[in-house]
């Protein structure tokens, strides 16, 4: 029998975590700030003592009283913590394990290695559902691929998987706040709580249907590039099964996007009696998935939780890895848990609860030119055809504006950038037959969605969408316009603008020009410039 303190140890996921080891024979020290609340849950738990001490005030004290063979910290939030606990492991010889889900916490404690290492002792930080379980899926995912383009993850909560003040007190952290991404071959920007889309999880017969999630900042966009062949691009989404509730969120992302609120994590504290009145509604299933693309090939894992055993995933990990450091399988030494267990590890303990999980490839579709232009795509030159295979590209690009006050204010409404030479870079993203083109004009960004259909390349700008026919020959290939349409209802040519798009290979390089004008007003811009794809 181990004796292991448990920080946080009657909260939501640390009462999860300390039932699970001490069924498993070990003697339990239930720590937090509340003496109270600690007495009450080891009342209910014979075996278990409680102890007054949280990350910030007695840790210290309760370790040298008790000398626990192991310390996990379960409390949270660690969006904004420091290594005072690990380093009191280190100094007193005490291996340690969190579940810590921070990006700068996990992806920093490598730092303390060296103290780790010299003190004969495990540190590991992640031991939940980021980085420990979405590292030991996308690890099994890659196998026997030499490069990964992209890996996309997604965890939606069952609403009555009711969250604790730490985790909206995480979540909010990162609300509105910028998100550093690896994706499109380059560093990016993304927003926390934007970027919102539906995701649909499916294991079999069992499915959880057009789930909003959006962006989540977590470890493992700082550590999957680096740990996945071909330094792929990897985004993290998250989201609760309530569409009002992920709606909401995304809009009280932008006052802090915008710089009118610092964060939203003091809002913590009226958010969430809201979000208590609304526990009787919504269901009790959550679903996690990862989906890996390399080249034409697609994998994909999907979890689904039934009957509210969704909060019982992201302690598992953290109750096998606390068994391996008790154990002496784990060498010496801080690190976050990415490649600590396998997935073949979790079967036993997904097979307790009301889990289903499984994997799925397919073969995915050629690139979207390719498909639309059939033999023809084979005949272009090679930087335009490895263009339409890529993810990214950067190069320079030159903007000119129209003059007229109306042509001003159509491109700014497009999003198009101010007149100029700029750094450009194009990043595509692939998802259910379509690409979303990313141009990033020295900062100045817009998009764009481009599918087919009946024949044609649709572009959508918003509520836009304009049909392009795709002449080519040897030397490039036209866009020529054919339609267009506003929220879907089609609109005469005689208004359309006038857009003229072209794109060839010129001394070893990608050369595009585009060219839109409107009836009467003239040029609206004009934009050309070079890519290298890759």
């Amino acid at each position: 029998m181990s004796r292991i303190l448990v920080i946080g140890g009657y909260g939501g996921f640390g009462a999860r975590l300390v039932r699970r080891l001490h069924g498993a024979g070990h003697e339990m020290l239930v720590a937090g700030r509340s003496m109270e609340k600690a007495a009450a849950f080891c009342a209910g738990h014979a075996g278990t003592e409680p102890v007054e001490a949280d990350r910030n005030n007695g840790v210290g004290m309760a370790m040298a009283r008790h000398r626990p063979d192991l310390v996990i910290d379960a409390a949270g939030p660690f969006q904004a913590s420091g290594y005072t606990v690990p380093e009191a492991c280190i100094a007193m010889r005490i291996p340690y394990l969190d579940l810590a889900d921070g990006r700068d916490f996990v992806s920093g404690i490598g730092a303390l290695d060296k103290a780790a290492k010299a003190a004969g002792v495990a540190v590991i930080a992640g031991a939940s559902s980021v980085p420990a379980l979405s590292g030991a899926v996308a690890r099994k995912l890659a196998e026997g691929l030499d490069r990964i383009d992209s890996v996309e993850m997604a965890i939606s909560a069952s609403n009555r998987a009711s969250a604790g003040a730490s985790v909206a007190e995480a979540i909010l952290s990162y609300v509105g706040r910028p998100v550093a991404l690896w994706r499109g071959r380059r560093r990016d920007t993304a927003y926390g709580w934007q970027e919102m889309r539906r995701e649909d999880f499916t294991v079999g017969d069992t499915a959880l249907r057009r789930r909003l999630v959006a962006i989540a900042d977590v470890p493992d966009h700082a550590i999957a590039p680096e740990h996945l062949p071909g330094r792929p691009a990897v985004t993290f989404r998250a989201g609760t099964e309530l569409d009002f509730q992920m709606r909401a969120l995304w809009l009280m992302s932008w006052p802090v996007r915008w710089g009118w609120l610092e964060s939203l994590t003091r809002a913590s504290r009226w958010l969430m009696p809201l979000y208590r009145m609304t526990l009787r509604f919504g269901g009790d299933r959550s679903a996690m998935h990862v989906t890996l693309r390399g080249g034409r090939t697609e994998r994909r894992w999907t979890l689904i939780a039934t009957e509210g055993d969704g909060p019982e995933i992201p302690v598992l990990a953290a109750e096998l890895i606390a068994g391996d450091i008790l154990a002496g399988r784990i060498a010496p030494g801080a690190r976050d848990a990415w490649d600590a267990l396998t997935l073949d590890r979790f079967e036993p303990l997904f097979a307790g609860l009301s889990i289903r999980h499984g994997m799925e490839a397919r073969e995915l579709p050629p690139p979207l030119y390719a498909r639309l232009m059939g033999d023809r795509f084979a005949a272009l030159p090679p930087m335009v055809r490895a263009m339409h295979q890529s993810d990214g590209a950067a190069g320079e690009g030159v903007v000119e504006r129209g003059a007229d006050p109306l042509a001003k204010l159509l491109a700014a409404m497009m999003g198009m950038p101010p007149a100029g030479r700029y750094p450009l870079h194009v990043a595509f993203v692939a998802k259910d037959g379509a690409e979303t083109w990313r141009r990033d004009f020295g900062g100045h960004r817009f998009r764009s969605t481009l599918s087919a259909k009946g024949g044609l390349a649709i572009e959508r700008f918003g509520p836009l969408r304009f049909g392009f026919d795709l002449p080519s020959d040897g030397e490039g290939l036209r866009m020529v316009f054919r339609r267009w349409s506003l929220f879907g209802v089609p609109l005469p040519r005689f208004l359309a603008p006038r857009i003229a798009a072209r794109e060839w290979q010129e001394d070893e390089r990608f050369r595009f020009e585009v060219e839109v004008a409107a009836p009467l007003i003239g040029r609206v811009i004009r934009y050309s410039g070079w890519l290298v794809p890759g």
